[in-house]
């Protein structure tokens, strides 16, 4: 392969998917999450179809699978999965997405409603005389993981449209609900038949990972007792102020705003309530397993002592884990590791392999028996109405893919 040419195919893909609002609510109960995902969901299958995937199937749960079968006399090379998200974070709008393409020329970035800082973002430099997809400044864009969507089912595409590469079989999956860590809830491993996979959901061209955080989600309940504060004094319990007092207690320097790599954090995500009753949301992170208990255990413990402040069953914690760190997956298995950071190489990007400070489908997947690191996306800021990608590295990207998918 000479590399990947654009020939505006990619871009129109991308374009597509962002369109589409599919936004994850982790409140709904429902699989997935929100109904509008099934709309990209149904997008997919006919485009997989259209560009000659076979086997091609959406499961009850939004979930879409395709497959290119084996070159002729690769029969025996394994299995590959590619596999990529459909839902967009919740942390920050995601309906009427305004994408626009630019060339960077260094300096700040405007955008129709913001400005994305080259003061507060220094790594722009980086991406002077690239051509940039940015949003309007009051939504996310998409690129988590659209971008990896597109990248798969362009990569896809070339390895039909080339016959001449010979492959073994190619599996591709898209799971909705990644962002609320329930992508791999209902994942067909048996079906999908890979004997590795990747996911295609990291960030900035190059990054190739295997490590990421022990995950948990927290939520405290705070029952109070209100009385009418004329007349409160020894009597009133204000679930709001325990709520505070019960943040307040957290370490200050274990926030993400104060951590980075390795260390690990707990992030409050939402605090609501009145006198009467209040609930804390957060999350737990952390990539060392010991660490990743304590810190669980001290939540519990600041629960308790609240108790033994304010009365037993006043403040009740619930914790449920989400993912674990999936290195030690991929460790026995680390050829799969080097194959992608040789099809980094062969398409002229430097890989780097840095921890990652969140989680993916792979975490989870790798635990259920189908390693899966992660690959970068060309993306940057997620989760935030400061996201971009760059089309330069989207386009590495899908090569990087048709050469992992190469047969050695």
């Amino acid at each position: 392969m000479n590399g990947y040419s654009n020939d505006g195919r990619l871009t129109e893909r991308f374009l597509k998917y962002v369109s589409y609002w599919t936004t994850s609510d982790e409140e709904s109960g429902t699989v997935p999450s929100s109904a509008r995902q099934l709309e990209l969901a149904r997008h997919l299958e006919e485009e997989f179809k259209a560009i000659g995937l076979s086997e091609v199937r959406m499961d009850d749960y939004g979930y879409v699978y395709g497959f290119i079968p084996a070159s002729e006399g690769c029969g025996d090379a394994p299995c590959i999965g590619f596999i990529a998200h459909m839902d967009t974070s919740p942390d920050a709008p995601g309906k009427d997405i305004e994408p626009e393409i630019i060339e960077y020329k260094g300096g700040d970035i405007q955008q129709k409603h913001g400005v994305i800082s080259a003061v507060d973002f220094p790594f722009l430099g980086k991406y002077k005389g690239q051509r940039l997809i940015i949003t309007g400044g009051d939504t996310l864009l998409g690129a988590d993981d659209k971008a990896g969507i597109a990248e798969i089912v362009s990569a896809a595409e070339y390895l039909i449209e080339h016959p001449e590469i010979k492959h073994g079989r190619i599996a591709v999956g898209i799971t909705p609900d990644e962002e609320i860590g329930c992508g791999a809830d209902h994942f067909d491993i048996k079906g999908f038949g890979a004997e590795f996979a990747y996911t295609v959901d990291g960030g900035a061209l190059g990054e190739l990972e295997y490590e990421n955080f022990n995950a948990a989600a927290g939520r405290i309940d705070i029952k109070g007792l209100n009385i009418h504060p004329g007349s409160a004094k020894n009597k009133m319990k204000n679930a709001v102020l325990i709520a505070a007092e019960l943040v307040s207690m957290l370490p200050a320097e274990q926030t993400p705003a104060h951590t980075e790599g390795y260390e690990g954090f707990f992030h409050i995500q939402e605090i609501n309530g009145d006198e009467t009753s209040a609930r804390v949301k957060l999350l737990i992170r952390d990539h060392d397993m010991d660490k990743f208990n304590a810190k669980k255990a001290f939540l519990r413990s600041v629960s308790e002592l609240l108790n033994s402040k304010y009365g037993e069953g006043t403040v009740s914690c619930g914790i449920k884990d989400s993912y674990y760190n999936m290195k030690e997956k991929i460790l026995p298995v680390m050829f799969v590791v080097e194959r992608a950071e040789k099809a980094m190489r062969d398409s002229g990007v430097v890989p780097v392999t840095v921890p990652i400070r969140g989680g993916t489908d792979g975490a989870r997947l790798s635990y259920e028996g189908l390693p899966c690191p992660n690959l970068s996306t060309g993306g940057e800021n997620f989760h935030s109405v400061k996201e971009f990608v760059s089309l330069d590295a989207m386009e590495k990207m899908v090569e990087v893919i048709v050469r992992i998918a190469e047969k050695a």
